[in-house]
């Protein structure tokens, strides 16, 4: 088997890159003729930089936050000019809370000291941090898009409010529409928030993707985003950060029956594509896979042949997973040069998970994001196909474990069936 490098150009937008993918050989049993074959495999259709415009977006709220024009939008503090974040402390108290927190110095709106854009990418000057993301909801399958953010760490900001005391969580939550109901919120441990080992990826409040201002669409002017964390911790349009001693989470999501501290999962996602394919050809399968919490260590496909008025696809605990004949994909090789990738002015050695000597990551895929798989299937005999795909992480849990529980994210294996004619 032999290992070819195809390109093409992308506009500048997605910028440029080169990957390098394997041809897959099948041999199972009756459905192959073949122990290996050689193929040229596409380009990746999936860039590394998702645009800001081709994002999937899951706004909430009526209307849309990023809809509002003119005064509305200003009154709402949405502007890089109005943009304020206020930080407090929670005077909660309960039977199990018994002290307040408190804090040497409140930022607020009343006092006239709430941070503002441009303090916050003064703090960016000595504290700026750069992370390749792709943003996910628990409850939806495939990412919504990946990119470069750049920002200050939750724990620099925090500092602004000097000595705080019965400090045990981080409560914090975006602009909407000033209605009580439509208020989306999320929370942190303070360990969380402030005691990230250097070189780790630390919650942040972001103020720039793919080196341009975060639009109003994506959260701006200032998004907070978890790195580890499903899209709910990631609050759009941040505006109000809460130190409180309450060590309860109080995430929106929980409300939903959903689990408020689950992190990325590892999984793999097929690419829709066709359902009959000539005799004769290859068959090219590809989609993406994301590098969770536990990393990913390969991607594996199982196929097997359909026989006339076969059951629906297999469900998730059936046996026969066990005992199926599971085969690596090729997987999306890191750039050559990540110039062109990242934008201007932005060094790979500046990124967290690149080496600061070498610029090169320090794993692949990084943590947190998504590359490519791909797989050709040759020598298919005329019939009827189930494909399926699963990510193994680097614990050697073949997805949909160690956490098949939809409340922390769905992590089904995927299914495509197609005919070869």
């Amino acid at each position: 088997m032999k290992s070819q490098i195809s390109s093409k150009n992308l506009s500048r937008r997605e910028f440029v890159r080169t990957t390098s993918l394997a041809a897959a050989a099948l041999t199972a049993g009756a459905a192959s003729s073949s122990t290996a074959a050689e193929s040229v495999i596409p380009t990746a259709p999936h860039p590394l930089i998702t645009p800001q415009d081709d994002y999937f977006d899951l706004s909430r709220g009526t209307p849309k936050p990023h809809t509002l024009t003119g005064k509305a939008l200003i009154d709402a503090r949405m502007t890089p000019e109005t943009w304020r974040c206020e930080i407090v402390a929670d005077p909660y108290t309960d039977d199990v809370v018994k002290e307040p927190a408190n804090l040497t110095k409140s930022l607020t709106l009343d006092d006239g000291n709430a941070l503002d854009l441009p303090a916050l990418m003064e703090l960016g000057k000595e504290h700026r941090v750069y992370f390749l993301k792709a943003i996910q909801c628990l409850n939806i399958g495939t990412p919504l898009g990946q990119g470069l953010w750049e920002g200050v760490p939750l724990r620099e900001v925090l500092r602004l409010a000097g000595q705080v005391h019965n400090v045990r969580r981080i409560y914090y939550w975006g602009f909407h529409n000033n209605n009580p109901e439509q208020v989306f919120q999320s929370s942190l441990s303070y360990t969380e928030a402030m005691e990230t080992p250097p070189g780790e990826f630390p919650p942040f409040l972001a103020y720039k993707l793919n080196g341009e201002p975060i639009s109003l669409k994506r959260g701006g002017p200032v998004r907070l985003i978890v790195p580890w964390a499903h899209g709910f911790k990631d609050i759009k349009w941040v505006q109000r950060i809460i130190m409180t001693n309450d060590f309860r989470s109080n995430d929106t999501y929980a409300n939903q029956n959903n689990d408020p501290e689950s992190h990325l999962k590892t999984a793999a996602y097929i690419d829709k594509t066709e359902d009959k394919f000539s005799f004769g050809q290859p068959v090219f399968m590809s989609g993406i896979v994301m590098a969770g919490y536990s990393g990913l260590q390969r991607v594996e496909y199982w196929l097997h042949h359909v026989e006339p008025g076969a059951k629906p696809p297999l469900p998730q605990d059936e046996k026969m997973y066990g005992d199926a004949r599971w085969i690596p994909c090729a997987l999306e090789a890191p750039p050559a040069d990540w110039r062109w990738i990242f934008p201007v002015g932005v060094s790979p050695k500046d990124v967290l998970g690149f080496d600061r000597k070498t610029g090169r990551p320090t794993t692949w895929p990084l943590r947190y994001s998504m590359i490519t798989w791909s797989a050709a299937l040759c020598d298919l005999r005329p019939g009827k196909y189930e494909f399926r795909i699963r990510a193994v992480d680097l614990n050697g849990y073949a997805q949909p474990e160690p956490r098949p529980n939809p409340h922390t994210g769905i992590n089904a294996i995927e299914a495509h069936r197609f005919e070869v004619v």
